[in-house]
Parts: structure tokens; sequence; C-alpha cells
């Protein structure tokens, strides 16, 4: 009989074995594409996006970090749609795609990364980016980050 000990370790190398095989989560740059990325010649005007904001909280008055917002908006990407090159220095970020398919461009990452329904993407550590829809349906996004002002 197995002891609470034996099952715990047997538990713990498991989970060891399955990070060290593990592919990359999706939504995040491959495994061993990780690299500089000058993004030449990318957009810098939107196309076919929408952008609203469903809903935010003041950061300086909830836990006194002024002029900051912690805000969540819906974006619906038309086909051929674009949300152009940004930064993410000093505003973090998570987008979670609710529905369609989307190309991302990372400067930090030397592939697209694509996005389907079901995938977050973590936006942080300066990391410049711009975002394509090559699919023929709406992709519709949702997110979330730390937005200067108010």
């Amino acid at each position: 009989m197995m002891t609470q000990k034996m099952l715990r370790n047997a538990g713990l190398g498991l989970l060891a074995a399955v990070a060290a095989t593990a592919p990359a989560f999706a939504g995040e740059c491959p495994v061993n594409k990780s690299g500089a990325n000058p993004l030449s010649g990318a957009p810098t005007a939107p196309k076919g996006v929408t952008d609203t904001v469903i809903g935010s909280v003041d950061l300086g008055a909830e836990i006194a970090v002024p002029d900051r917002q912690l805000r969540t908006r819906r974006l619906v990407v038309q086909p051929g749609g674009i949300v152009p090159l940004h930064s993410h220095k000093d505003r973090p970020a998570l987008i979670y795609t609710v529905s369609g398919q989307i190309t991302e461009y990372r400067s930090s990452c030397s592939v697209p990364i694509q996005h389907k329904a079901g995938d977050i993407a973590r936006e942080a550590d300066g990391i410049s980016h711009y975002w394509i829809n090559h699919g023929k349906v709406p992709a519709v996004l949702l997110s979330s980050d730390v937005h200067h002002g108010n």
C-alpha cells in the first residue's frame, strides 16, 4: 500500500516530467523561437477593428496606484483587420481570444503567433507587437490591462 508521502513524491515526479516535455502554452511564442524581431514594416494604423471599454476600476481609489485603471475592453477584428503596432512598456495586459483566430507579430518572437478561441496572451515586459486577422470570420478578443489615465 502506498503512503501519503509516496503518493506525493510520485505526483511531484510526474509533474516534473510533464513540465520538462510540455510544449509552449497556447497563445505563446513556440519553444526555441524566442528572439528579437524588429517588426520591420509593421502597420501603424488600425483597420477593421472596434475597441469598446466594457469595464474599468480606478486603481488610485482602490489600491493607491494613482493615474492607473484596470480596464477590460472588447475588440472585434474583422477579416483583414489590424490592431497596429504598439508597446506594452509599463502597461501589462492579458488578451483572451473569445472566438475566431488572429495572428500576433511580437518583438520577442521570431515567428508569428497564432491565437485561437480559448487562448490567452500575456503582454508585458515592454514587448511591442501588432495583430492581423488573416481568417474569414471576425476575431473577438477581451483585453484586460493596467492603463494610464482615468
